[in-house]
């Protein structure tokens, strides 16, 4: 893993160097609704529940068309007799390299899952509703909510994630990068809340479970640097980079690392999931635990890296 560093000169090719500053900051009342509405479907939103999985993507995608989408797509695909579905909502110009911003909406087991990954999932629709209300993007920004990221589908070509990033390359997308949105609403700000696949991590990053992290592998690509180094930059709570083999436990517990099974550099943004939150995949993932306040600014920063653009 990596600690702080002097930035290349490379680095500022893709992101601009100059700071900006947040016009119109994340509505943390929003954020709460959609998670309200996540945590309380008549089932858990697992792939034994179809239809409530189905009823979650008709809510993104409503949220993406309200937000001003230019484009909305479903991307269904059968598992196991059954459909599912990856929502996908695109803004700024139809052309060009586009950034790809997603977070699955899918839950293992019966458990609530307001942190994993409620709060990715809320995240991505209320910056899908910021970047509505922006007069002009850099590139296009394609917002994509994944189905079957959850056991026993995970590390399969069932994911949503991968049939997603399959069908880029199968259609020689050109893609600037991924971000992954995984659990980002849980905080603790007290000594030894923070825990990591290697004890003596807590040395270098800190013990308290108060910040977010751009996590990738080694080899990542120019993209997963400059993001990290923008994201750090704009952000108004502490971000950590982690940067570490990618079979160290954890750096691709999620959707990017489909992404990179095709050659695209992608990063995960986290709050550390299970290596703070006591409640990951248990029914007390609830939203009561989670900080609102705090994933408002994760989103807002996030907000800020996508509009400084490339040079």
């Amino acid at each position: 893993m990596t600690t702080g560093r002097t930035p290349r000169a490379s680095d500022r090719s893709l992101f601009t160097n100059n700071e900006t500053s947040i016009a119109s900051p994340a509505d943390t009342a929003r954020l709460r609704q959609h998670l309200v509405y996540l945590t309380t479907t008549p089932q858990p939103r697992n792939y034994q529940h179809e239809a409530v999985l189905n009823s979650v993507a008709a809510y993104i995608r409503r949220g993406l068309q309200a937000a001003g989408a230019r484009e909305l797509a479903e991307q269904p695909y059968a598992v196991r007799g059954q459909e599912f579905r990856n929502v996908i909502g695109s803004f700024g110009p139809a052309d060009g390299p586009r950034l790809i911003i997603g977070a699955h909406y899918d839950v293992c087991g019966d458990q609530p899952g307001a942190d994993d990954n409620g709060t990715g999932v809320a995240a991505l629709l209320e910056l899908a509703r910021l970047l509505g209300q922006q007069a002009k993007l850099p590139y296009r920004v394609d917002l994509v909510a994944y189905t079957l990221e959850e056991p026993p589908f995970f590390r399969t070509k069932q994911m949503g994630s991968y049939v997603h990033a399959a069908s880029l390359k199968a259609a020689g997308v050109p893609v600037l990068g991924m971000v992954a949105l995984e659990m980002l609403g849980y905080f603790d700000d007290r000594r030894g809340s923070q825990r990591y696949p290697v004890a003596p991590l807590k040395f270098i990053y800190g013990s308290r479970g108060n910040y977010v992290t751009v996590a990738q592998k080694f080899g990542n690509g120019r993209f997963g640097r400059q993001f990290a180094r923008r994201y750090k930059a704009a952000a108004a709570l502490p971000v950590k980079r982690f940067k570490a083999p990618a079979w160290l436990p954890g750096i691709d517990f999620s959707d990017h690392l489909n992404y990179w099974h095709f050659g695209y550099s992608a990063v995960l943004l986290t709050d550390t999931a299970f290596y703070r939150n006591g409640s990951y995949h248990q029914t007390s993932d609830t939203l009561a635990r989670l900080d609102m306040r705090r994933l408002g600014l994760a989103v807002d920063a996030l907000l800020n890296t996508v509009l400084a653009g490339p040079r």
